[in-house]
């Protein structure tokens, strides 16, 4: 597997940016160890796009005619290596050379059939699409992994995505102008496409992990056989006789939770439920990060933007930049320590340190390009300034191929998750490596 040529650019003009993004794509193309036939192309454009879209993509399509499947969407930003672009038309644009009957782009028009064994799934989905939670989970169900990543949409003006595939539409709907709003969209990969993937959430508990002892819809009455109101005014050292100080935190608190059938179908080595928060301190990927939306001081309950039922666990929890960058510094490692080789020949080993140094992909590291979707709550300055989220994932992983967007709700497993981050990384196998 060669490494995926990748370009991004932003210029008020729409052509002066693809022209850009045009240029790498094909100076990239020309280096040894970069694919030189790609097919598939994931594109991600900013908001300020999202009306030329169609234009875009023509004109993308009828420059690069060999590459027959397209998928994306739009986000407020989007990412690429070391690069993050804010409230600024931009467009990003990775090349994939994968082996034709190892990936399949997907659609409202041209549905996952039966003809295709998806393994995994990148998916971007409409945030407006009705009962979008279920759809991801159903997705999710159809693939031999369980195992989906991507984003929904994030703009402020029209949501598209992008969906072309080589192999065509299903009869009766004709041509697909390969711009759609509503739905999911995507690309599934066979079992022949390598994937790591991570979830980081960025989040500092604030409190212990608690029971659901009641519950009705998404209002919690009971924690550890409490009221709940009461539970987080004393987990949270405040008062209601002082109400704007205390509506001042809650406003800065979220919750962490774990649903109920998670708790009881995860235990740990010694027979007892996982606990929410790890013993280092973050959470796992098995917690939601929700907002608190509203007190009943009349029942004594919590609401959040979450059905929640009895038997769930729940931890009072802050955003916070120190464990933000904790917590992605954390999955790049996992990520390194799965791809590396558990015995290296020293002269190896120093390879890997130099390059590291170099901030420069190795053959022993395998990856050939990476997909980032961050939550639109993180970006910026929330970890400490203008690119600093991607500048720590180059820091981490190397330069490495890579795009992707800011989303308004990460998809990772079967979930939709909120103010997470989604690393994936394609792999070559150790007897590949990048040729």
């Amino acid at each position: 597997m060669k490494l995926f040529p990748y370009a991004h650019a932003t210029h008020p003009q729409w052509p002066m940016a693809a022209a850009l993004v045009l240029a790498q794509l094909r100076a990239q193309m020309a280096l040894h160890g970069y694919a030189s036939a790609p097919t598939l192309a994931l594109l991600y454009i900013t908001d300020h796009y999202a009306g030329v879209a169609q234009d875009i993509l023509d004109h993308l399509g009828a420059e690069l005619p060999w590459v027959t499947d397209w998928s994306g969407t739009v986000g407020m930003g989007i990412v690429s290596n070391n690069v993050e672009y804010w409230d600024e038309p931009a467009m990003a644009v990775m090349l994939l050379e994968l082996p034709s009957d190892q990936y399949r782009v997907f659609s409202g028009v041209a549905p996952l059939g039966m003809g295709f064994e998806a393994h995994t799934a990148l998916v971007h989905a409409d945030p407006e699409t009705a009962d979008v939670g279920e759809l991801i989970e159903e997705m999710a169900a159809r693939t031999d992994a369980n195992y989906l990543f991507g984003g929904l949409a994030s703009s402020r003006w029209q949501s598209v995505q992008f969906a072309v595939g080589g192999n065509g539409n299903i009869g009766g709907h004709g041509a697909a102008s390969g711009v759609f709003s509503g739905g999911l969209s995507g690309v599934a990969f066979g079992p022949g496409v390598a994937l790591v993937s991570r979830v980081t959430q960025g989040c500092m508990p604030v409190s212990g992990v608690r029971k659901v002892t009641e519950a009705d819809h998404n209002l919690v009455l009971g924690l550890n056989g409490e009221p709940a109101l009461d539970v987080m005014l004393r987990d949270l050292a405040i008062s209601l006789d002082e109400p704007q100080e205390a509506l001042d935190v809650v406003r800065a608190t979220l919750v962490g939770l774990v649903p109920a059938q998670d708790v009881q179908a995860t235990y740990d080595t010694h027979g007892a439920p996982r606990q929410a928060v790890r013993q280092t301190g973050n959470f796992g990927e098995d917690v939601l990060v929700r907002h608190i939306i509203g007190l009943d001081p009349g029942r004594r309950g919590i609401a959040v933007s979450e059905r929640v039922e009895a038997g769930a666990q729940l931890v009072f929890c802050r955003r916070n930049v120190q464990a933000a960058r904790a917590d992605l510094t954390r999955i790049c490692a996992e990520i390194r320590e799965e791809l590396e080789p558990q015995e290296q020949a020293l002269a190896t080993a120093h390879a890997l340190q130099a390059s590291a140094l170099e901030s420069a992909p190795h053959v022993a590291r395998r990856i050939a390009g990476a997909v980032y979707v961050s939550c639109t709550g993180r970006g910026g300055l929330h970890f400490g300034g203008p690119s600093a989220e991607l500048q720590l994932v180059r820091r981490a992983l190397g330069d490495v191929p890579l795009v992707g967007f800011f989303a308004a709700g990460e998809i990772a497993h079967h979930r939709l998750y909120g103010y997470t981050g989604v690393l994936t990384v394609f792999i070559a196998s150790p007897a590949e490596g990048l040729a």
